[in-house]
């Protein structure tokens, strides 16, 4: 089967990447690749008392979503959205982990309330006065693809608008040892069931067996098999080179160990018309 919708923007942060019209030019070659430690933003449209208490997962999802919703011209109120992610926010499980295994093992309501996966959707509604409905999922390091399946069914069965944002952060010691994410980073794409004026490309979705795609820098390369949320770059890549003179590409995104995400990428004519 074979499924379709229409990227009309996207949000990106990450290691060296700011935002995504840079880190669109560090993809399609414009400039260089400097790598750096990901600086995480104050997690915007959050009351002070909330925003105290947010870990860096949910600045990464608040972050890339703002990004993607601003440049979609779309009102993030109304907006469906999707969140996907290998874990939670890993600084506190580690606090969590350190209490209970101390002398005191009371923990507080914001730790708790803030170990759970779902807890960034709910500061995304908080935060962009969302209202629409929201799935949350986890796939390990399918996590992306995951997260683009469900989006691109919720576009072509319902036929609304969605936005997607997958996001994974690193861990403290111990748990970096048996979970070695290298540093944080996050995407939202938004995606709609119909071309229009604001439309970047168009991806038609199928599932394969063939091997994903990978990235000829080494650092980069490096960045998308030590973050699940960075699997999405070669779709990143293709994006980005979507203004030079090929209109088109195909990347093979990670999924399951025996199946992965085909993703045929297009830029339509500027006629509104859809699928």
């Amino acid at each position: 089967m074979r499924l379709s919708a229409f990227i009309e923007s996207v949000g990106v942060i990450g290691p060296g990447l700011a935002n995504w019209p840079q880190a669109a030019d560090v993809l399609a070659a414009r400039a260089p690749y400097a790598s750096a430690r990901t600086v995480l933003p104050p997690p915007d449209g959050l009351p002070a008392a909330e925003r105290r208490r947010t870990g860096p997962v949910v600045k990464i999802a608040l972050a890339v979503g703002h990004e993607a919703v601003a440049a979609s011209g779309r009102d993030a109120t109304t907006l469906a959205a999707v969140f996907a992610a290998s874990g939670g926010d890993g600084v506190n499980c580690h606090a969590i982990c350190a209490t209970l295994a101390g002398d005191d093992r009371q923990l507080s309501p914001t730790r708790f309330h803030n170990s759970v996966h779902n807890a960034p959707a709910g500061y995304w509604s908080i935060a962009a006065g969302a209202r629409a409905t929201s799935n949350v999922l986890c796939a390990h390091d399918g996590s992306f693809a995951a997260g683009l399946l469900e989006s691109v069914c919720q576009v072509a069965v319902d036929g609304v608008p969605t936005l997607l944002i997958a996001y994974d952060a690193d861990y403290p010691e111990p748990l970096h040892a048996v979970r070695p994410v290298a540093d944080a980073f996050g995407v939202a794409l938004v995606l709609a069931p119909q071309a229009s004026a604001a439309t970047l490309a168009r991806l038609d979705v199928t599932l394969t067996d063939a091997q994903a795609s990978t990235l000829a820098s080494p650092e980069l390369e490096a960045l998308r098999t030590n973050n699940p949320a960075a699997r999405v770059l070669p779709l990143l890549e293709v994006l980005a080179c979507l203004a030079e003179p090929r209109r088109q590409g195909s990347v093979v995104i990670d999924y399951m160990p025996e199946v992965r995400v085909h993703i045929d990428v297009t830029m339509p004519e500027v006629s509104g018309e859809g699928a």
